[in-house]
């Protein structure tokens, strides 16, 4: 079978399953280490049949649903591309806007940072590519997340940044921190049925939170106060249906300079809070 041909059978296949044409070229240029620019050009690239089963097998895994994340095990962000998991949940582009902002709230001086739910470490390590001085820390429940965080660290030669296995703020003592950013679970549990089938095969402890999605953002709320310091800011993704609640609880645990922002599609996406 030809590049050409495959090319063909697998748009066909997908097509029925609501993908594109770009899945199966992304999965074809994996698979046999070429650019899509090439297989454009050698069409008539007869595939072998050790590529055509290692195809044809992660063909039959994205017609599942399985992400193409999870399928090449690598996913960009901030200009880098993380080493990713089961055990992860998959870099979104908006969640740069949580990294954009981070920045932004950073004085010149170094700062510590703390990382809620790092999954890959995608906000922490793209916060230390930029702001070497600063020390920043990412912690996440799975234990198989800090392993993959700390993987990705060494991949980019990163040493400003400490993983670490805690329950929210539960090991971290009395320590305290300039600012605490977070992507939390803030799916809630009726609405998991209305997103792509995709959404399946992600750790549903990183999607879904108890109390129409806020239950853990109240938490990271009511407890950064007790670790942030004095100006300290605290800031979080959230859904797009969800700021007004967020605002409340910032208000409601005592925190100022409130502010929500949009993501790149234009919803409400990230609420942020001073403690003061």
């Amino acid at each position: 079978m030809t590049v050409y041909e495959w090319l063909l059978y697998a748009t066909k296949e997908l097509s029925s399953c609501g993908y594109y044409k770009l899945d199966a070229e992304v999965l074809l240029s994996f698979i046999i280490k070429k650019s899509k620019a090439w297989l454009i050009i050698n069409e008539n690239y007869r595939l072998n049949t050790e590529e055509l089963n290692q195809i044809n097998y992660l063909l039959k895994r994205r017609m599942l649903g399985e992400p193409i994340a999870y399928l090449l095990g690598k996913k960009e962000f901030w200009s880098l591309t993380f080493i990713v998991s089961k055990f992860v949940l998959i870099p979104r582009a908006d969640t740069e806007i949580l990294v954009e902002h981070t920045l932004m709230k950073l004085t010149d001086a170094p700062s510590k940072i703390l990382d809620l739910g790092t999954g890959c470490g995608s906000i922490a390590l793209s916060l230390a590519t930029m702001r070497s001085d600063c020390d920043i820390t990412g912690i996440d429940c799975i234990m198989e997340s800090i392993y993959l965080a700390k993987h990705n660290a060494n991949r980019f030669k990163i040493n400003n940044v400490r993983f670490f296995n805690s329950n929210w703020f539960s090991l971290l003592g009395k320590e305290k921190f300039d600012i605490i950013v977070s992507n939390p679970p803030y799916i809630k549990v009726e609405d998991i049925n209305l997103l792509g089938k995709d959404i399946f095969f992600e750790p549903f402890i990183s999607l879904i939170s108890s109390n129409n999605g806020l239950a853990d953002i109240e938490h990271i709320i009511k407890y950064a106060k007790k670790h942030l310091n004095y100006l300290g800011w605290l800031l979080l993704e959230h859904s797009h249906d969800q700021k007004k609640e967020i605002q409340n609880m910032f208000k409601h645990y005592r925190f100022f300079e409130i502010s929500s922002y949009k993501d790149y599609s234009g919803n409400d996406r990230i609420t942020i809070g001073r403690n003061i």
